[in-house]
């Protein structure tokens, strides 16, 4: 669960924190067996002006305030953020690559020494914009740092993320101290079922921006719940496959109820709360899709990606203690038909969703599928072929 560990909410008076807010939330989370990413950021009225730190001054009070915020809650498996997005309007005046890298500096050199064991991992950059993570590397933050967040939110679908994905893991190749593990993470990425021009090969090209649209009553969403839904679980999917330990999903809820905007359609359920109902949100595919990835992959690991005639078909191989479970999808252009190897027996097939349930009974030692955009998730159930 990433959310925002707020500056100004918490040191309301100099050198006075009050993490109460905080501790509730901590505590909801783990009756539940949550984690939290918990980013530090924006500005505080108390210094320079409630500007992103840009000063000795309030770059060492922001530093503080962490220290405090880290060693509170430190051993509670929390991962900490610099900062959200500094390359873009949540660094005020005006994002400074420069200015972030002081902060940055500042407040992880004083985390790893009062608190060595906590996580701590940034930029939170929007898109792929290395340019802006290689100054923060060439100051050697590397040397405090777990991993490398970004916030791709390509419009295209999820399998075009491998190319920042391998910008970042060769940046870190390159500044990373020797013998230190850094990861690229995918700190924060979704799709609103309110975008247009969005580029997708199961679905073709819808271009036409937004702006240019009088009417929109009568023209299809490049986004709609169902790609939504399936678009969650090739994320996940892909990122493991990747190598990206962390992949954060925006975003859990609704924000409103107007289709038009996109800030507003990004959720896993809809907006409105029904007190009183078994489940207070409707939930979306995509609520779904996290769900079904969850149970159908519980225990497992990733193990390999199986061989197929093209590059934009994906089987993946998820195994543990003798179970395994494959993962089959396409992110080409139309549903058709692969044939892979696999053991005998019978397959319970379970689609994105959890909704559709199939078998295929394998004798041969071959199975042919039919892909689709939509996940589906094989388990051999039996292996007596009568």
């Amino acid at each position: 669960m990433r959310m925002d560990f707020s500056w100004s909410s918490i040191e309301k008076k100099s050198g006075v924190y009050d993490f109460s807010a905080y501790d509730r939330l901590l505590a909801g989370l783990d009756k539940f067996h949550l984690r939290a990413v918990l980013i530090l950021d924006y500005g505080n009225v108390l210094y320079d002006h409630g500007l992103s730190p840009c000063t000795d001054e309030g770059r060492a009070a922001f530093a503080r305030w962490a220290v405090a915020a880290v060693t509170h809650f430190q051993g509670r498996g929390a991962v900490w953020e610099i900062w959200n997005e500094p390359n873009g309007h949540f660094w005020n005046p005006r994002p400074s690559a420069g200015d972030y890298a002081r902060l940055a500096m500042t407040a992880s050199q004083a985390i790893r020494q009062a608190a060595p064991g906590e996580i701590v991992v940034g930029p939170a950059i929007s898109g792929d914009d290395m340019g802006f993570i290689e100054v923060l590397a060439r100051a050697g933050i590397m040397n405090y740092w777990s991993g490398i967040t970004i916030h791709p939110y390509f419009r295209r679908a999820p399998e075009s993320y491998g190319s920042a994905y391998d910008k970042t893991k060769e940046l870190i190749r390159k500044y990373a101290p020797p013998g230190k593990k850094i990861d690229a993470m995918c700190g924060e990425s979704g799709y609103s079922t309110s975008w247009w021009g969005i580029e997708d090969e199961t679905r073709g090209k819808y271009l036409a921006p937004l702006s240019s649209l009088n009417d929109m009553s009568n023209i299809p969403m490049a986004i709609d719940d169902e790609m939504q839904g399936k678009y969650l679980a090739r994320l996940f999917l892909f990122n493991v496959m990747s190598g990206v330990p962390l992949t954060i999903w925006y975003d859990w809820h609704n924000d409103g109820i107007a289709p038009s905007n996109p800030e507003h359609n990004f959720g896993t359920v809809r907006h409105d709360y029904h007190a009183g109902a078994v489940e207070v949100y409707e939930r979306k595919p995509a609520y779904d899709a996290a769900w079904t990835y969850s149970r159908q992959l519980a225990g497992l690991r990733f193990k390999e990606r199986l061989g197929t005639q093209s590059g934009k078909d994906f089987v993946l191989s998820f195994t543990k203690d003798g179970e395994e479970c494959l993962v089959a999808w396409t992110a080409g252009w139309a549903s058709h038909e692969v044939t892979i190897v696999a053991p005998d027996g019978i397959y319970t097939v379970t689609s994105y969703d959890g909704r559709k349930h199939s078998s295929i009974r394998v004798t041969d030692g071959t199975m042919t599928l039919l892909l689709d955009g939509g996940p589906q998730y094989l388990k051999r159930t039996d292996s007596a072929i009568d």
